[in-house]
């Protein structure tokens, strides 16, 4: 044991030396970040669309599908990268709901802006850590591997967010988008939670049923500490007669913008109304009874159970359909369930963690 974590600190010491290197020699990290998606795309390690991802030698299987709604044009989208950041252990992958007349242009832009610059603070937050004489690597490698995720992913936030305020083209005043990541590095899993999609991992249970367990908190304007926040900079929460239940987020004078969560990059229109762009980020061990997370927007969870949509997945035959056959479900359970309301886009990514490569 001793020395497995030996081998992994002098590995994680190395990397993060070799990295320091990198970024204190050309100044910038990012760049080199940019570089390694775009060899990515190139080798097919990077899907954009509906499809799916199974590379040589990994375990992991991902399935992409996304479906426009009843609204006009379809403003989810999501992305898989392996071998994330060319390390063979990792991946990321991500689903983003924009809203709002730019939303399109909004979750496309953090789709493409935030792997990369994760990547970079993820290397710069291990170059530091390496150098400072007060963090033991080698000590408690499960807390300082989520410190280090931790720390990067609201530098990345923050980040992307001030970006998409400054960038000239995407008007993000009145528009936004939620964000739902999660990386896999080896048996360990980080969530990053900003908005109302949901993460849902299907584990085996001790009587061997598969049970739904939900990884992540629906940020919605109702949830006590997010109302607390908001009214405490002034916002107001509260739902339309027409619309009981839908709480949304209003400025202090005017019936505007009446956001459905509270949390989104993007919306600078109240971000100084409670409104803020800071994830929720969690870890979590993965184990032989953990099967496979679903992370989806509300377009599947408005009208999808967790016990539902594991149950989908699971029964599902070919693994690469399984987030077609989700979406599908929600579609029909929209028009059963909600037939008077205009269907929302609705887009899933099953993430399967001990699949053999297929043939």
């Amino acid at each position: 044991m001793v020395e497995t974590m030996r081998q992994f600190s002098s590995m994680f010491n190395g990397l993060a030396r070799s990295i320091s290197g990198k970024i204190s020699g050309n100044g910038d990290g990012r760049e080199a970040a940019e570089a390694m998606a775009k060899n990515a795309k190139k080798n097919y390690l990077i899907l954009r669309s509906s499809g799916s991802v199974n590379v040589d030698g990994s375990n992991n299987l991902a399935s992409v599908f996304s479906k426009r709604g009843r609204k006009g044009v379809n403003q989810d989208c999501a992305i898989v990268w392996e071998e994330f950041g060319c390390q063979a252990d990792m991946l990321f992958c991500g689903i983003f709901d924009g809203h709002g007349p730019w939303g399109h242009f909004v979750a496309k832009k953090v789709r493409e802006s935030m792997p990369s610059s994760l990547l970079c603070n993820w290397q710069e937050t291990l170059a530091q850590a390496s150098l400072d004489p007060e963090i033991d690597l080698e000590s408690d490698k499960k807390h300082q591997r989520f410190h280090i995720w931790k720390h990067s992913y609201l530098r990345t936030c923050a980040a992307v967010d001030h970006e998409l305020e400054q960038h000239r083209k995407i008007d993000s005043f009145y528009s936004g988008t939620t964000a739902l990541t999660i990386v896999r590095q080896g048996d360990l899993i980080y969530v990053a939670n900003i908005g109302d999609s949901r993460a849902v991992l299907a584990t085996t249970s001790d009587d061997g049923n598969l049970v739904p367990v939900q990884l992540t908190i629906d940020f919605n304007p109702n949830l006590p500490q997010e109302a607390e926040r908001i009214v405490q900079c002034k916002g107001r929460v509260f739902c339309l007669h027409d619309e009981p239940g839908v709480h949304r987020v209003w400025l202090p004078d005017e019936e505007s913008p009446g956001l459905a969560m509270s949390r989104a990059f993007g919306d600078y229109c109240i971000k100084d109304y409670g409104l803020i762009s800071v994830p929720e980020v969690t870890q979590r061990h993965i184990t032989s009874r953990d099967q496979f997370v679903v992370l989806a927007t509300d377009g599947v969870w408005d009208v999808v159970s967790n016990q539902e949509a594991v149950q989908i997945v699971s029964s599902t035959p070919d693994k690469q359909k399984a987030a077609k056959r989700l979406v599908e479900y929600a579609v029909r359970a929209w028009k059963k369930k909600r037939k008077d309301i205009a269907m929302d886009d609705i887009s899933a990514i099953c993430l399967f963690f001990h699949s053999s490569p297929l043939s």
